[in-house]
């Protein structure tokens, strides 16, 4: 994809959505249920879409929630729901929608309590901690949730995820039933959904309002050395993004004695504040350069800084060393910090990573002599291991990641970008060099590679063909001048089907997988000889590609 030419700069008055319209359309616009595009559609981080363009509406919120009604009813899931969500504009009405539903169908909800501080909004690992803690402590029902957010995404979408007992995603077995149930009603008009109206949702005592803030706040030192982030009396920045963590940090600052600088606390529907990312878009991205420039103008300001997303389970490091950290510069970076420090940790605790995250993460977790739980792109592979203890960190290429608490035992089984940030604290305050340094070290040692992923334009039919490829389809025998070693269509952590296919040689490895929400499919390519052998890779890859779904 070309670079924008605004890419990095603020955001421009005519691109700034319409609040007022765009909930209008939420509850006016009706979804046509005979048609894919419309129908409610759970990808690897929930149903996501927009309002005005039929894809998130009341409709599909109803019957989602409906849906999920009834999910609980037959698993026995009896206990608190605990809503989040986040500060997209589509984010309130379907907490609204929500509660209606599920209120109707006596499912006890627990919202945040609203306060200067949280204003409503709740973080994705927030509520995922809400729930391992409920289900670790309390002796009756058990507990699951819901986080209303599209992420990252623009601020004209909107998104829906489920947290079961376990507190992590679902599954696809959860997901895809909920999908199918939530269809069929919609294919209905949504005549056997039960809701009340708001008034009586608020009255019929099932919707109570509680703090899941400062609970979390107090666990902190649980899983970071908070003390010694105090002690090393680091100067810290952060931009929360306008999300839903915005009133955290200095919550976090004053209970731990520390010296966080909030550069913005703006909470603004439109995103306003915004730089452009790279395709000219705002999308509230921490993982790019172009998202997050204002912070990187800031860099020097501070001994280190961080940026995060929407729903907070994304993470951006700024180390003045290096800029912005890659992603999976990062993960290398902090998965060789914990197995190292956290003495508590029992050696034969596995590193979780995704398939298309880099090799660098292979090198440096054989250098530490464990075992490697490689998983399909989406979190909800690792949540198991975590929810176990058998997965001491897991991450992803796309900026997310979580690992157990210091004394071994589960924090949570989502995405937490708060711990991720205060990680790259305690690594600086503990060892004197910034993440950035440090990962200068491991390429000193393992060598330098060079990652890129490459958005291609595909049809329904056409990622159909991709995810359902087998290793056969693979004919060459050498890839980019080196032979192929591995081609892989299920993940060798734990065999699952891996939507598309990796292809591995000894310097660099391709992987191709349609994505479950945009008319794409993603090429992942990673080379340790350089840029030129990663340009190889790609052009070979999207020939090879090509050629099998077109």
């Amino acid at each position: 994809m070309a670079l924008h030419e605004k890419a990095g700069q603020p955001a421009a008055p005519e691109q700034l959505i319409n609040v007022a319209e765009l909930v209008s359309q939420y509850y006016t616009l009706t979804p046509d249920a005979s048609a894919p595009e419309q129908a409610v559609s759970f990808g690897t981080s929930g149903h996501r879409g927009s309002a005005a363009n039929r894809t998130f509406n009341e409709m599909h919120i109803a019957a989602i929630c409906q849906a999920l009604a009834e999910y609980r009813h037959a698993e026995d899931i009896n206990g608190p729901l605990f809503i989040g969500k986040d500060t997209h504009a589509l984010s309130e009405p379907a907490m609204l929608t929500a509660i209606q539903v599920l209120a109707a169908n006596e499912v006890d909800v627990v919202i945040q309590l609203k306060d200067n501080a949280s204003q409503g909004f709740t973080p994705t690992p927030v509520i995922s901690r809400t729930i391992i803690r409920h289900n670790l402590t309390a002796d009756h029902a058990t507990a699951d949730g819901v986080v209303i957010t599209p992420s990252h995404n623009p601020p004209e979408d909107g998104g829906f995820k489920y947290n079961p007992p376990h507190g992590g995603p679902a599954d696809s077995e959860v997901t895809n039933q909920i999908q199918a149930r939530a269809n069929a009603l919609m294919a209905e008009q949504n005549k056997n959904v039960k809701m009340l109206s708001l008034q009586q949702a608020w009255l019929s005592g099932r919707v109570k309002e509680d703090d899941f803030m400062d609970p979390y706040i107090d666990d902190l030192a649980k899983v970071i050395d908070m003390q010694a982030i105090a002690d090393a009396g680091l100067k810290l920045g952060t931009d929360p993004l306008g999300g839903a963590g915005v009133g955290y940090w200095e919550r976090i600052a004053e209970k731990y004695g520390l010296d966080i600088t909030v550069v913005n606390k703006n909470v603004d529907q439109r995103f306003a504040f915004m730089r452009r990312d790279k395709d000219g878009k705002l999308r509230m991205d921490c993982s790019s350069a172009y998202a997050m420039a204002g912070l990187i103008e800031l860099k020097d300001k501070f001994d280190l800084a961080w940026g995060n997303d929407p729903d907070f389970d994304r993470h951006g490091i700024v180390c003045k060393s290096v800029g912005l950290m890659n992603p999976n510069h990062y993960l290398a970076v902090a998965i060789d910090y914990l197995y190292r420090h956290r003495k508590q940790w029992p050696v034969t605790l596995k590193v979780g990573k995704t398939l298309v995250s880099s090799s660098m993460v292979n090198r440096v977790v054989a250098r530490l002599d464990r075992q490697l739980a490689e998983m399909p792109v989406g979190f909800k592979w690792f949540v198991q291991g975590l929810a176990k203890c058998d997965i001491g960190f897991a991450g992803e290429e796309s900026a997310g990641g979580i690992f157990l608490q210091r004394d071994g035992d589960t924090w949570a089984t989502d995405k937490d970008g708060f711990i991720m940030c205060l990680l790259a604290a305690e690594i600086l305050a503990v060892t004197g060099s910034d993440p950035g340094l440090h990962y200068q070290a491991l390429t000193a040692h393992f060598g330098e590679p060079v990652y890129f992923r490459k958005d291609v334009a595909a049809t329904l039919e056409q990622k159909n063909k991709l995810s359902a490829m087998d290793a056969t389809v693979i004919k060459d025998k050498q890839l980019a001048g080196e032979a192929i070693m591995t081609v892989q269509t299920h993940a060798p952590g734990n065999n699952a089907a891996i939507g598309g296919v990796k292809v591995v040689t000894e310097n660099g490895w391709f992987a191709a997988r349609p994505s479950g929400t945009e008319q794409i499919y993603k090429i992942y390519a990673e080379s340790f000889k350089g840029q030129d052998h990663l340009q190889l890779l790609l052009d070979e890859a999207q020939k090879l590609v090509d050629s099998i779904i077109h």
